[in-house]
Parts: C-alpha cells; structure tokens; sequence
C-alpha cells in the first residue's frame, strides 16, 4: 500500500470513524433491538418466552373484503391516519411554507432588524421544551386567564378551549412555530449565498420583486426546500415531545409515535408493553423508509448531491 492510500486510510479512521461508531451505537443498534423485540412476548420486564408475531396481530387482522387481505384495528388505524394529517400539515403550512416567508421577510428587511426578527424566532428551540409546552397550555387555557380568551374576548368572542374543540390544529400550531425556525434558517443562509450581481442585473431590467423571488430566490432554494422537507417528514413522523406535555395521552392527539410511547415508557397509562410498542416502532421505521425514498424520487434529490464536473485539487 503506498503511501499516500495509508495516509488517506488513517485520515477516514480519525476523521469518520468516531462518526461510523456513533451511528452504529445509536442507529443501528437500536433498530436492530426493536426488530427482535418486536417479534417477541416481552412485557414489563425484559424476559422473553417465546417468539410470536403477536404483537402484529393486535394492529391488523385478516380480512378478505379488504384489498389488502387484513385491516388495521381502530386505535391504529386512527393512530396512522392522524399522523398522516398532523405530518402534511404541519410540514405543508409552517415546516416549509412559512420558513420560506420568513426568510424571504428578514431578508428583505434591515440586517439588524432582520437579525432581531430570527432571535425572536429561535426563542422557543431554544427554550426547554417543558417551558414552551407551558406557555402553550397558558395560551390555551380555556378560562378566562388563558392568553387566546383574553385576546378574543376584547372582540366580545366568547371563551374556547382548543383542547378539546381544535386537539389537532392545536399540536400543529405547537410543532410549526418552533419547527419552522430551522427552515427559516437554512433558507436564510441560501437566499444570502446567492450572488449579489444576480439582484441587481434583474433590478436593472426592471424586475419586481415578486419576479426576482420567482425567478432568481425559488430555482436557488430547490436543494435547501428539498432537504427541509426530507428531514422535517421524517422528524415529524417520530415527534411527540410536545404532544405529550401539551395534550397529554389524549386519544384525539394519539399519533404513531405517540401510540409508541405510551405503550412503552409512559407511567400509570398501560406502558411497559414492550414488545407491543417495539412492533408499533417498527411500522413506524417502515414508513420513515418508505417516505424518504419517495421524496427522495420527487425531490430529484440525487440528480442535487450529484459530484460536479469539475475538481480542484
């Protein structure tokens, strides 16, 4: 081996081995003890007496009217079909949408303003995630102290209480606002990376603005969109921090993650069905998969990190 190969072999242990060795640890590891725990009786505790496909056998059923040959059972089947819902939307209207106006705001704004106007922003990612479940259940609080009821009842409106009248527009508000901050920043970097010559030859030839956000800002913000929308599907699909603390294990609110979770780890609420909660993670990776390879189709995400044509050695 010559020289230079050994050098590049030591270079790759050094610099992406402790990487490799953490993935391992907390990727694969994981998912492997998920996939033998899922096909097993284990329940609270780790013993296990035999292994069965059992705990599948509680989510769906044979059924020969459907197309599918089996259906799923009403607490999964609503659990699947709200996280469906609680994923498009608060990824179509905040997770994406928003971040994008945002950005394209503060950066049309002052520096200084528009640096002020992200902080405010980055306030609740970067708040405890206990202290921003509280301001919301402050905010929602269906007396007459609640924040929302105090602001409608300038108008005259009457009292609501979103918990109960609104759970799901409720945990996608909750999840949008902080998650559309790192949408707003990633997006802001790229609109700040193009190059400033571009905005004033279209300027020049009598541009508006709208035209050199179509134009000019969208066609260089399609790598960046794509990649928020990959990564924020998949990290929807596994959230229930802000569920949990805000809604509780509330069965308008029960998502994916959250059937998970309370099957599992969640005290006084039937958890330590390990293996029931194992098989429900399962499904639940299944999916993750499945959607990051068809956005992965849609978002033409290959043709994106394809290596360019020209090195400089």
């Amino acid at each position: 081996m010559s020289t230079s190969s050994s050098r590049q072999t030591v270079n790759a242990l050094v610099f992406l081995g402790p990487a490799c060795l953490f993935l391992f640890c907390l990727l694969l590891v994981p998912i492997v003890v998920d996939l033998v725990v899922a096909f097993t009786d284990m329940s609270q505790t780790i013993k296990v007496n035999e292994f069965t496909t059992s705990q599948f056998e509680k989510l769906a059923r044979p059924s020969e009217a459907s197309w599918w040959g089996f259906e799923f059972r009403g607490s999964f089947y609503r659990a699947l079909s709200l996280s469906a819902i609680y994923v498009f939307f608060t990824l179509a209207i905040f997770n994406v949408t928003f971040a994008l106006i945002l950005a394209l705001t503060t950066t049309a704004l002052p520096d200084w303003l528009g640096g002020l106007y992200r902080a405010i922003w980055l306030l609740p990612r970067m708040s405890p995630s206990v202290v921003y479940g509280l301001l919301w259940l402050w905010t929602v609080d269906p007396t007459e102290r609640g924040l929302l009821n105090q602001i409608i009842g300038v108008v005259g409106l009457g009292p609501v209480n979103m918990k109960l009248d609104a759970p799901v527009t409720l945990i996608v508000f909750a999840n949008g606002f902080i998650g559309a901050s790192l949408g707003m920043l990633i997006l802001t970097s790229a609109i700040r990376s193009i190059p400033q010559h571009l905005f004033y030859a279209a300027r020049a030839d009598g541009a508006g603005s709208l035209s050199i956000v179509r134009h000019i800002i969208l066609p260089a913000l399609r790598w960046p969109l794509s990649y928020i929308t990959v990564f924020q599907t998949l990290a929807l699909l596994v959230s229930f921090e802000y569920i949990f603390l805000i809604m509780g294990p509330a069965r308008q609110t029960m998502t994916m993650s959250m059937l998970a979770y309370t099957k599992t780890l969640a005290p006084d609420i039937g958890s330590g069905q390990y293996a029931y909660g194992a098989a429900i993670t399962l499904i639940l990776i299944v999916i993750g998969m499945a959607v990051a390879m068809i956005l992965w189709r849609l978002t033409n995400m290959k043709r994106l990190l394809a290596k360019p044509r020209i090195e400089v050695h």
